[in-house]
């Protein structure tokens, strides 16, 4: 029987992360969006709550707690509901993180997890989208060429990349050998240009860049999974999984602002949510929410089971985005 019932740990999950988009999210949000910034504090004390750190293996200074995409789909879903800039800024290093502990080498864990485990806020971003409207992550045209044994050679253009003005290092989605690979690439790299940040509205406060790869050469040992590459399309299925669970979350706050409103505001000697106009327009929004969560729940419990999640992470995507615009 399916059950769309919390379970004891996810609810208190949900009411800790609802608490704290209330509390230390909306007061700033307005702020982070008129400056175009995020304050250090901010990002200091959400890198307090672990959710990063928790989440990776002991043996390289993590937790060790047990992943769960949906439990992590909840967590986006709060923040966003809070605010969408400071919900992606806050969990932009998990992706990055969460994709070496899941397909990088031993040497990569080991050198790059450590970093997420430390008491300091570490910023680091995966660079997946690429400029203009038709972009599609499964023919990227930034080109990763092999340089003999040693290495690879990287030319192409990302752009979107958040924390690009802090990250210290960039998981890079390129086409390789007739298919996809994920190449860490360090900020220092030389031919790595960062411009930014971008204008994106709605989204002032989070700085992302656009990141130009001019023949950037990195080692053999910069492909992420080594030798034996990486599952390019499940970064992909995670990324949109979340995206999806950050629209959600915009919306559902949109709902609980539209409300209210439409119930005070009056107009002919009646409030405006008794006109049927008015009333459908704000039933279809809940549906189209509740709807958007659902799909999220369906895709992030099939990564969380091991499950094929490509078909349903970009229809959650999809329906978010497009839906998520209408409702706002």
């Amino acid at each position: 029987m399916i059950s769309f019932k919390l379970n004891d740990e996810q609810e208190l999950v949900r009411e800790a992360m609802h608490d704290y988009a209330e509390q230390a999210m909306r007061p700033i949000a307005r702020e982070a969006d008129e400056e175009s910034k995020i304050s250090d504090a901010f990002l200091a004390q959400t890198w307090e709550l672990g959710l990063v750190s928790t989440q990776l293996p002991e043996e390289f200074g993590g937790g060790g707690e047990p992943r769960s995409p949906i439990t992590n789909a909840i967590v986006l879903e709060e923040l966003a509901w809070g605010d969408a800039t400071l919900a992606i800024a806050a969990f932009a290093p998990a992706a990055f993180a969460f994709s070496i502990a899941d397909q990088g080498s031993h040497e990569q864990k080991r050198e790059l997890l450590p970093l997420f485990c430390g008491e300091s806020v570490h910023a680091a971003a995966i660079a997946l989208g690429e400029p203009g409207p038709l972009f599609d992550p499964a023919t990227p045209r930034t080109l990763a060429e092999p340089k003999g044994d040693d290495g690879f050679v990287l030319s192409g253009c990302k752009s979107f990349v958040p924390l690009g003005d802090a990250a210290s290092h960039f998981l890079v989605i390129a086409r390789h050998n007739g298919g996809r690979d994920a190449f860490i690439v360090a900020r220092d790299a030389a031919g790595l240009s960062i411009s930014g940040p971008e204008k994106n509205l709605g989204l002032k406060g989070l700085c992302t860049s656009t990141l130009e790869l001019e023949r950037v050469e990195v080692p053999a040992s910069a492909r992420l999974g080594g030798a034996e590459g990486c599952d390019v399309q499940r970064i992909i299925d995670h990324a949109r999984v979340a995206l999806a669970a950050v629209m959600t979350g915009v919306s559902r706050a949109a709902i609980e602002y539209a409300v209210p409103y439409a119930k005070e505001r009056r107009a002919f000697d009646q409030a405006i949510a008794q006109k049927q106009g008015i009333a459908f327009k704000l039933a279809d929004m809940h549906i189209e929410t509740e709807s958007m969560r659902w799909l999220t729940w369906k895709a992030a419990s099939e990564l969380e089971q091991g499950l094929p999640a490509t078909k349903t992470a970009h229809q959650a995507r999809d329906y978010a985005a497009r839906n998520s615009m209408w409702v706002t």
